[in-house]
């Protein structure tokens, strides 16, 4: 199975289809992403604070895939953005999953009652220069906090990882970053079950139409719309379902039904608001 990929703005390339281990346990985190490897799955998304980076990198030294073959992200946390922290935290992180280096470095948000999130992306241009990671992004950055770290530092995130689903689009972001050349990656692209996509007819019509599941559809929706995803399950067979989404496409008049499931006043929202998390 080929998982399609696309380029960053430094000129690196990331799978477009991959697995977050995101509240996987860390007890379940190893054969999961050992499940995941073997299905074909070659991007995997974790982060400090899921506490379950030993557990992915135990799956990695264990399917004996190159480690070209692979993109591995995880993020700094909200507490390490001061000083020479984050260098600090992504040692910690690469020791735990046993790299030399990740792919992607992301700021995990913004937190900006704590007004540092500029330093933290300062520390993540150095760290990049010091190839302990390739690439560097963020996570939950709204044009603002874009606006900032770009003006001041000059550089632009590669990504910004953001709450994204049909029932909340986020498009004042997606549509600023992507004119830019940012790319979207889609957490919760599912909803995580808060909101029914899959009862909605928009969805089950493409789904008969095309012989996938609604959750396949809304998949291949975000691939279509050229976001990054990475759906978590711990299922062996919703993770082969997950990635049997790259064999057909949707129309636009598809695309365009489930645009409109999306209300527009910012009531589809799962998580908390990124100037509240701090």
């Amino acid at each position: 199975m080929t998982i399609p990929s696309v380029a960053l703005l430094d000129d690196n390339r990331i799978p477009q289809l991959g697995y977050g281990v995101f509240k996987v346990p860390a007890d379940d985190t190893r054969r999961a992403v050992l499940e995941a490897l073997e299905l074909g799955y070659r991007h995997i998304d974790t982060a400090a604070i899921y506490g379950n980076e030993e557990g992915v990198g135990a799956a990695i030294a264990e399917s004996g895939i190159a480690r070209d073959d692979l993109f591995i992200t995880t993020k700094l946390w909200n507490d390490r953005h001061d000083g020479d922290q984050p260098r600090a935290a992504l040692g910690e992180s690469l020791d735990k999953l046993g790299l030399d280096a990740v792919d992607l470095y992301l700021v995990h948000w913004p937190t900006p009652a704590r007004d540092n999130y500029v330093h933290a992306w300062e520390r993540l241009i150095e760290l990049r220069e010091a190839g302990l990671t390739r690439s560097i992004g963020v996570s939950n950055f709204l044009v603002p906090h874009l606006e900032r770290i770009i003006a001041e530092t000059g550089v632009s995130p590669v990504v910004d990882q953001i709450e994204l689903h049909p029932a909340y689009q986020q498009r004042e972001v997606v549509d600023w970053a992507q004119a830019r050349g940012i790319r979207i990656e889609a957490w919760g692209p599912l909803g995580q079950g808060k909101y029914d996509l899959f009862a909605a007819p928009a969805v089950t019509a493409a789904a008969a139409a095309h012989g996938k599941t609604p959750a396949q559809v809304v998949l291949r929706w975000h691939l279509d719309k050229g976001n990054i995803v990475f759906p978590k399950s711990v299922r062996a067979e919703r993770l082969a379902e997950n990635i049997d989404v790259v064999d057909f496409a949707l129309t636009d008049a598809e695309i365009a039904a489930i645009d409109a499931l999306d209300p527009g006043d910012g009531s589809g929202r799962v998580s908390a608001h990124p100037d509240e998390v701090n």
